[in-house]
Order: structure tokens, then sequence, then C-alpha cells
């Protein structure tokens, strides 16, 4: 089975919904192993306030790009869409399929080949081109832009300070924008059928309320305070309101509410993003396992 033939089935919605669960579903129906599309499950260490799969439920099917980064380190969607193309190749030389779950839309409008993206990022590099931008007119850093990458150059304007940085940074890390750039299923060749799962308000609140309260039982607050309040995965949904508790500055009542109500604004903005998301099939979870089932038969021939 190539991967072009087989596909890629992307579950997407809202946190709490119960995408993993969908996603073991299916993922056992069709011999298919899960990729994750999360930009906080990528990391070590936090599994509690990420909600990142179990240890039982990675037993049970084999998962890819889950808790393998450390919390201090930058990721980008850049590097998503290398890592997951890389997983998902993997996937279809063992003779599986690929199923992605998660709720990070701007990785998996990426990845699918609906935004276009600059290079890796390289933070070095661009404190440095920062700097010399300071010191240096604009007409200085496109004509040094020029000789590295003339292509590029030619279509920036000079007085484009920001974007002729940023491809300065891609010319000096070893090569144009244009080869630099991140791989996509669709200029792969690999096909996909996106779906996004959600549920009445009502209902979804419960959830996000029954998630909470496991949270703060299983040491979520712990969790945080060992991520630390300086990783860059710190700023995650609830990582913050619990950094504060532990520094007593709310109350436990309080904490609760705190990250309720976060993580519910957080479901908005997923639901937000979506209803913009090209080609996206919606559908209640309740009904997602057999739904996206006949999507996946449908859209990409699954049988």
């Amino acid at each position: 089975m190539g991967a072009a033939a087989s596909g890629v089935l992307i579950l997407a919605g809202p946190t709490a919904v119960g995408k993993t669960e969908v996603a073991l579903d299916l993922a056992e129906r069709f011999e298919a192993e899960i990729v994750g599309a999360d930009a906080r499950q990528i990391y070590r260490d936090m599994p509690i306030g990420t909600a990142a799969p179990t240890e039982e439920q990675r037993r049970r099917i084999r998962h890819h790009l889950v808790g393998f980064l450390d919390p201090h380190e930058q990721y980008s969607a850049a590097r998503f869409c290398r890592d997951a193309l890389a997983a998902i190749r993997d996937i279809a030389v063992r003779g599986k399929r690929a199923i992605m779950a998660g709720g990070t839309g701007f990785y998996i409008r990426a990845l699918c080949g609906d935004v276009r993206l600059a290079g890796a990022y390289d933070p070095e590099l661009r404190n440095r081109l920062m700097r010399e931008a300071r010191v240096h007119p604009p007409e200085v850093l496109h004509a040094w832009l020029g000789v590295r990458d003339p292509v590029r150059a030619s279509a920036l304007a000079p007085g484009d300070r920001y974007r002729v940085v940023r491809a300065l940074e891609i010319a000096l890390a070893g090569g144009s924008s244009e080869e630099m750039r991140p791989p996509t299923l669709r200029e792969s060749g690999i096909p996909f059928a996106k779906v996004f799962l959600d549920l009445d308000d009502a209902t979804l609140e419960q959830r996000i309320r029954r998630r909470v309260g496991a949270m703060l039982s299983q040491g979520f607050v712990t969790e945080a305070e060992a991520v630390g309040a300086k990783a860059i995965a710190a700023d995650a949904v609830g990582y913050p309101h619990a950094l504060a508790y532990a520094c007593g500055w709310c109350t436990d009542e309080e904490l609760r509410a705190l990250l309720v109500r976060t993580t519910r604004r957080y479901a908005k903005r997923q639901r937000t993003w979506f209803r913009g998301e090209p080609g996206v099939e919606w559908m209640s979870v309740t009904e997602g396992s057999w739904r996206a089932a006949q999507l996946a038969r449908d859209a990409l021939g699954w049988a």
C-alpha cells in the first residue's frame, strides 16, 4: 500500500470533544496508526494538561508526534509538516493507513497545502539579522539578499524590512525560499479527507468541566510546576493559571473556574478557525466513527 494510494483521514475538533476516542476506534477498524496534530501534545512531560493519549492508548494503537519534544524547545508549523509527512510515509511503507488527530488548525492547514509557509526558523540567525536591520538601511539588506537569492529579492520591495530579513534568514540557512518550503500532502500527491467533530454547547461544556476535574485530581498543578514558567510550552492552555495557583495567587475554586473558562474559549477559537477551513466535513462526534468511516471509504477508497 503506497502513501498516495492510502491517503490520510484528518480528524479535528474542539478540545474535549472526544477526538482521541474516535481516532482509536477508526484506527482499529482500518488498521491505521495515529499522527498527532496538536501543538502542545508534542511536548514531553505534559500529558495531563494537554490531554495527550495515555500510555494504554498508545500501546493499543501506535502514535506519532506525541510527547517527543522537550518543553523548552521551539517548534513550528514548517517543522510539523516535515515531521508529519515523514511519519505518514513511514506508516504507508509498513502497510498501514494514517489517521491524523488534533485541534491545531494552522498545522493541519499547512500540511494540507492550504497556506504557504516559509522555510525553517533559526532563532540565532534571526536575532543576528534583526540587529543588522536596526543598524543598516533597508536597501543594504535588500542588496545583500540580491546577492544570495536574486529571484526572491526581485519580488520584494527594498523597504519591506520584515520580508527581506525573513528571506535573508532562509537564504543564509542554505537555500532559496522555494527550496526550503515544507512539503504538503497536496504537493506530494497524497489524498486526504478532513473531518471536524463537534458537539452541542451544553454537552461540550459538561465534557470540559469533567476534563478540568480530572486534570486537577491527576496532579496538573504539580505537572505545571515541573514544566516551569520559562518553558516555551508553558503558555499552553491552563498552565499559566496552574502556575499562578502554585504561587498562591488564586484559590482552588478560582483555579477550577479559570481552567473551565479558558478551555471553553479555546474551543470557541478552534470552531471559528475550522469554519474557514477548506474542504472540511462537519459531523457530530456521537456519530463520528461511522460517518468518518464512510467518508474514508468514499473519499480515500479505504475498505
